[in-house]
């Protein structure tokens, strides 16, 4: 968020650093009560600084082995390279302090004796150039963060499309932190980001989602350990071994007043937003409100509701998981299969096989939002009906019987509907430093270490409270029930959630009629980029295609066989070669799905229908004549062998590559090909995978 520069107010309330969800691990240390007040700059910009007045020494100790422990949850160790979001407030101001003391503390990690800075440390902070005033005030954090002995980068935030919209500017600063972060990650090879959101960002947020009518899996709020996925995959042709980028909160049991506490420990200096005091965003609303309202009961009970709803969380996202490893089976064409007589989806709970659902189909379509209202409730009679004999289009997909199951198996494959829209993102041209395959060496093991962790933390059913509720206000119903929320706090909460609904509501603005029908006909109207020889396109976040042409290859009886998988096009034809065609001239091609009509071609070419057409003249080189008519036929006489093996639904989610007058020159992801020049891929690599990742709900 941008940063500004706004006095704090003196705080006077008690530290309550671990919640009850860390007592779990161990005991939490004791803290002595004590009472702080921020000095008041004289300037008008007024930075805020640590307090001139002598305090009570606050416990460091206590809030470093409560950080240590949070930090080993997530399988994190001191050695690792690691990188901290930094915008100057109190909260990753004393990010900082923490990381650096558990990075120092240890045996294993220790200051540059050359440089001073701690070894496998990186602070990033993100200057949005929302005001005139922001390229100053980053500098100034960032010699702060420097003195800390952490090094620093800062980066720019360039908007080509404008300035965002005020009710929209800090959803929009947000996603292209996020963005900034992941990209300085990559560069510096960083697999670690550490941010600083604490409970009280987890008691906004639930409000929010309360006013949203969020279920229980959203008012679970964020999650402990999850992971960035960059926007393309790595470029080989390999199975990527990424993990993305580990976002790990470790700050999520800590209080706002234990960020001051630990900056004022530390003697450090921070910086407050003013825009944290507008009316004009949702949670800045919902903070104000709670601020006025705070007490050790309501904050008590907030985060006990919301610690039960991460419990739940946990025990579905298992659940789920493990649905997953047995039911499911991903092929390499972009499709799956469920085995519905193991998936067994009329003894699942509702929430579970809702949450199972989506994951599957937001893998198989990639798209960012879950299925829900009635066309979940749809998907899930769909699911239950046994066996499936029906087909259904839902969240861009496609679910039908798969062929030969007698409807014990349902194919989840890319909706074509849904699909032919997209044309104007069909695919993307990948920058130098996209096609770096980006992979931490010793992510695995820090993910396998945190899940091993977690798995210990999945509660049994019986004492998970919410897998049978349907709504916000059941939630807070049945948490009322199992005393997790008193009567006073109940009431209070119902009315912060009426407040915001209603203010979300009064400043909903719908789409004109012209705006959707401009939507519209740009999405329409749009056309695939080219795609040359030697690039790379990402097609529908799902397939990697690169083609490549060579002007002449010499062929014998050995490659030409080689080049067609060992069918014989007659050793007679030893020592010709292939000059360019005519099909492939302009030595360019377009991405697009397989239609109908690319099969039709395909039959007639393998009938050696096309093969007088001009463009696919014979040439006379040397005194041999070669012809890529014979190659093109006996490699469509095989690619039809190899597509029968395909439901003809999900052929329709195969990228095919045409030329510029539409006509198929290859299907690379089954190796049909017009011309032996032509050689290429299409690498099933979705941008996120199935489950969306490692993640935790401690």
């Amino acid at each position: 968020m941008a940063r500004g520069l706004l006095v704090s107010t003196q705080s006077n309330t008690t530290s309550r650093l671990i919640l009850a969800s860390i007592s779990r691990i161990s005991s939490p240390p004791r803290f002595t009560k004590i009472r702080f007040s921020l000095s008041v700059p004289s300037t008008n910009r007024s930075l805020c600084s640590r307090s001139n007045r002598q305090n009570e020494a606050v416990d460091m100790a206590g809030y470093r082995e409560a950080f240590a422990k949070r930090m080993a949850l997530a399988g994190l160790k001191p050695h690792h390279h690691i990188a901290l979001g930094v915008s100057g407030g109190p909260d990753s101001i004393a990010l900082c302090v923490l990381a650096a003391n558990w990075k120092t503390n240890s045996t294993n990690a220790a200051r540059h004796q050359d440089s001073g800075f701690i070894d496998g440390l990186l602070a990033i902070v993100v200057d949005h150039g929302l005001r005139a005033e922001s390229k100053e005030e980053a500098n100034i954090v960032s010699r702060r963060v420097l003195d800390m002995g952490i090094r620093c980068e800062i980066t720019c935030c360039e908007w080509l499309d404008g300035r965002p919209k005020k009710g929209h500017l800090q959803e929009a600063a947000r996603d292209r932190r996020y963005q900034i972060f992941q990209n300085v990650c990559i560069q510096h090879q960083i697999g670690v980001l550490l941010i600083a959101h604490h409970a009280d960002d987890q008691a906004e947020l639930f409000i929010l989602r309360l006013s949203r009518n969020s279920g229980v899996l959203g008012l679970a709020g964020m999650a402990f350990a999850s992971q960035l996925y960059p926007t393309y995959p790595d470029s080989t042709d390999e199975a990527s071994n990424s993990h993305g980028i580990l976002l790990v909160r470790p700050l999520l049991e800590f209080l706002k007043d234990d960020m001051y506490k630990i900056c004022q420990g530390d003697n450090q200096e921070w910086v407050e937003d003013p825009t944290n005091q507008s009316a004009l965003f949702a949670r800045n609303r919902i903070r104000i409100a709670l601020k006025k309202l705070s007490s050790y009961m309501l904050n008590s009970d907030i985060q006990a509701v919301i610690s039960a709803c991460r419990t739940t969380r946990l025990y579905v996202d298992q659940f789920c998981d493990n649905l997953i490893n047995q039911s499911v089976t991903i092929m390499a064409q972009g499709y799956a299969v469920i085995d519905l007589e193991i998936l067994s989806p009329s003894k699942i709970k509702d929430i579970c096989l809702s949450k199972f659902v989506a994951l599957v189909l937001q893998f198989i379509s990639q798209r960012h939002r879950p299925v829900r209202g009635s066309a979940l409730k749809s998907l899930l009679d769909y699911f239950r009906t046994f066996p499936c004999k029906t087909s259904f289009t839902a969240a861009g997909c496609y679910l039908c019987p798969a062929p030969g199951s007698k409807g014990t198996k349902v194919l989840v494959c890319c909706s074509v509907d849904f699909s032919l829209p997209s044309k104007v993102e069909l695919f993307h041209k990948l920058s130098d430093q996209a096609n770096k395959q980006f992979f931490l060496p010793e992510g695995a093991q820090i993910i396998a270490d945190g899940k091993s962790h977690v798995d210990h933390l999945v509660a049994d059913a019986s004492e998970v409270h919410f897998l049978d509720v349907t709504s916000s206000e059941s939630v807070l119903l049945e948490a009322k029930r199992h005393n997790i929320l008193s009567e006073s706090t109940y009431r209070t909460v119902l009315s912060l959630q009426r407040n915001e609904t209603n203010n979300f509501r009064s400043k909903t603005i719908e789409l004109s009629d012209t705006e959707l029908k401009n939507e519209v006909e740009s999405v329409g109207s749009s056309v695939s980029e080219a795609l040359k020889p030697g690039q790379i396109g990402y097609f529908m976040n799902r397939f990697l295609v690169k083609w490549e042409w060579t002007q002449k290859i010499a062929l014998d009886a050995h490659s030409i066989a080689e080049a067609t998988s060992d069918l014989n096009l007659g050793g007679e034809r030893k020592g010709c070669y292939w000059s360019s065609c005519l099909m492939c001239h302009n030595k360019v091609a377009e991405v697009c799905l397989m239609v109908d009509a690319h099969w039709m071609y395909l039959a007639e070419l393998s009938q050696g229908c096309h093969l007088e057409n001009s463009e696919m003249q014979m040439e006379q080189l040397n005194g041999k004549i070669t012809m890529c008519a014979d190659y093109a036929q006996i490699s469509a006489q095989r690619a039809l062998v190899l597509l029968k093996t395909i439901p003809v639904a999900a052929r329709r989610g195969l990228p095919v590559l045409v030329n510029s007058q539409g006509q198929l020159l290859c299907i690379l992801s089954i190796g049909f090909k017009h011309c032996p020049c032509l050689t290429g891929s299409a690498v099933f690599k979705p941008r996120v995978p199935l489950g969306g990742g490692h993640s935790s709900f401690i």
